[in-house]
């Protein structure tokens, strides 16, 4: 009888795909950040049994927005698995280089809702698959390819390009080919790439988390858009509409004055659920400074000249421009890029009809409140 007895065949990040139970199995560590947020880092290897109930438990408790890894892969269906489980809870990940994500993780990181890394954080190689339990050549290979287009479907229903797949077999089992900046966007492994110019400690303290948790505290904390819990309406026009539904053409309830305070109680895409005294309705994001964010240029202007959707384009942007401007995180996590200072309103107006005559911002910049600004994240 025919039975295979060594490795067979190979398949880019499918790493112990049928292996026994990882040296290490999953650990899940909450960490809060200093705006208020929290994200999870899960470490360990991806085993076959591996139950991920305590990981959904511990988002449902503490309602973190992202994941990271410290882990260089393993069981590639559970990969998958919790990859998917991450997409259900609508999280994202993230990675930085100072913490091992490598071959069957790179498959749970696709997971993210969005997804940001550093270039060289994330590692594909070939791995080997192992016939363990005696099986027959025609069935493994059928497994193996079985496999192969269950990986292939699950990169495409994240939104990956499965020529990554093919990426992966040009390096062997015993090496790891970690991924650059460009190549994740090629491969659009990352909706998003994290800032190069990361500022983390150079020597390690006495005490505390190590390097790469610190490290990724610091890139979750820079990009990171606290909960709405509160804020003050600021519309142009002196009052915005209490709507009866989360739509532009639902009817109004009635208006609030600028300067009213709102409480909020949900997101519905661009809308708030807002209370305001005794009244409860809907407004739109941009109609309310909110509390919890850190920009608040009060009834000042701000002249918006472009937007971005990741923080390297915003950079770049910022950085070769002829006037001076700052990228901001928005509501929405996308950055908008504005002149470094702020103007009284009809100031606003005359600045940035100047600098459009003169073809130093674009024709179609605006001038705005800015409410829907979190922070500065670059680059004054």
């Amino acid at each position: 009888m025919n039975l295979l007895r060594k490795p067979i065949a190979s398949v880019g990040l499918l790493a112990l795909a049928f292996a026994g139970p990882a040296a290490a199995r999953l650990a899940y560590e909450l960490h809060k950040t200093d705006v208020g947020g929290s994200f999870v880092i899960v470490s360990g290897s991806f085993d076959y049994d591996d139950s991920l109930s305590e990981f959904r438990e511990l988002v449902t408790r503490e309602h973190p927005t992202i994941v990271g890894f410290n882990s260089p892969g393993g069981n590639v269906l559970k990969a998958m698995e919790f990859g998917r489980l991450i997409r259900s809870l609508g999280l994202q990940t993230l990675q930085v280089r100072q913490s091992e994500c490598a071959s069957a993780c790179s498959l749970a990181f696709m997971g993210g809702v969005t997804r940001l890394a550093e270039p060289g954080s994330i590692g594909v190689h070939k791995s080997s698959f192992n016939d363990t339990d005696a099986m027959h050549v025609a069935d493994a290979v059928s497994a193996v390819q079985q496999l192969t287009a269950e990986v292939i479907g699950y990169m495409s229903e994240m939104g990956v390009d499965p020529g990554l797949l093919q990426l992966s077999l040009s390096y062997d089992s015993n090496d790891i080919r970690y991924l650059s900046g460009s190549e994740m966007t090629r491969y659009r492994l990352t909706t998003s790439t994290a800032p190069q110019n990361l500022s983390v400690q150079s020597e390690a303290p006495t005490s505390g988390p190590p390097a790469s948790v610190r490290e990724q505290e610091e890139v979750v904390a820079s990009l990171e858009v606290p909960r709405a819990r509160s804020g003050i309406v600021r519309y142009p026009k002196g009052e915005a509409a209490l709507k009866m539904a989360a739509d532009p053409e639902a009817k109004a309830i009635s208006l609030v004055p600028n300067g009213t305070t709102v409480a909020i109680d949900q997101v519905f895409g661009d809308w708030y659920a807002v209370r305001v005294g005794q009244r409860t309705g809907y407004m739109h994001y941009t109609w309310i400074r909110v509390d919890q964010f850190d920009e608040d240029a009060g009834q000042r202007r701000y002249v918006q000249v472009k937007s971005f959707s990741t923080l390297p384009a915003a950079e770049a942007f910022v950085k070769s421009s002829p006037v001076p401007l700052v990228a901001h995180l928005t509501a929405r996590q996308w950055f908008a890029v504005t002149l470094q200072n702020t103007y009284e309103e009809q100031e606003a107006k005359d600045v940035a009809k100047a600098l459009k005559a003169h073809g130093l911002i674009a024709p179609d910049s605006i001038v705005t409140l800015g409410n829907t600004y979190v922070r500065k994240v670059c680059c004054e």
